[in-house]
């Protein structure tokens, strides 16, 4: 996940939301081989290539556009990198019902955080994750951990979980 979020970073903030198919070296190596050596991944080496996806739908919520994929048994597990606003906890009674309003509220409130955040899991049930604040704008300011986003974690399993209905995203 951290070399996700570096990934991202040196492309900047204000970026869409972006998925990827965490798959075996190995699994990959024997399925696409070609793609394998444009990835640079070693014969025998037995790691997770982040291949990404397209675009969410602009028009629905990340939850929601997660809430319709289901991967392939070849994935052994999913990252997701956005950014959102936050706002501390005194701001949140003032928040307008309307959803434009709101977003306009959280845009310019003077106590925003703008937040990037990389999360991942594996069908195995491991997770990661990492953030990184906008006025935090350095490598060695990043965040870590299995928990830090915990919903959004729920939400990426669930496009794991074999039994689940939903559209295949794609490799």
């Amino acid at each position: 996940m951290l070399d996700l979020e570096r990934h991202s970073a040196q492309e900047g903030w204000d970026s869409a939301p972006r998925l990827y198919a965490l798959v075996r070296s190995t699994e990959l190596r024997r399925t696409e081989p070609e793609l394998a050596d444009q990835l640079g991944l070693a014969p025998g080496a037995d790691t997770l290539a982040a291949l990404e996806q397209p675009a969410l739908p602009e028009e629905d919520a990340v939850e929601d556009a997660l809430a319709s994929i289901a991967w392939p048994g070849a994935v052994e597990g999913c990252a997701i990198v956005m950014e959102r606003v936050v706002l501390p906890p005194e701001a949140e009674a003032d928040i307008p019902e309307d959803e434009a309003e709101a977003a306009a509220y959280a845009a310019s409130h003077p106590k925003r955080e703008d937040v990037r955040m990389v999360v991942g899991v594996l069908r195995d049930g491991a997770r990661h994750s990492a953030l990184r604040l906008r006025r935090h704008d350095s490598d060695d300011e990043v965040l870590a951990g299995p928990d830090l986003v915990p919903a959004l974690a729920e939400a990426l399993a669930a496009t794991l979980e074999p039994d689940e209905p939903g559209t295949s995203h794609g490799e």
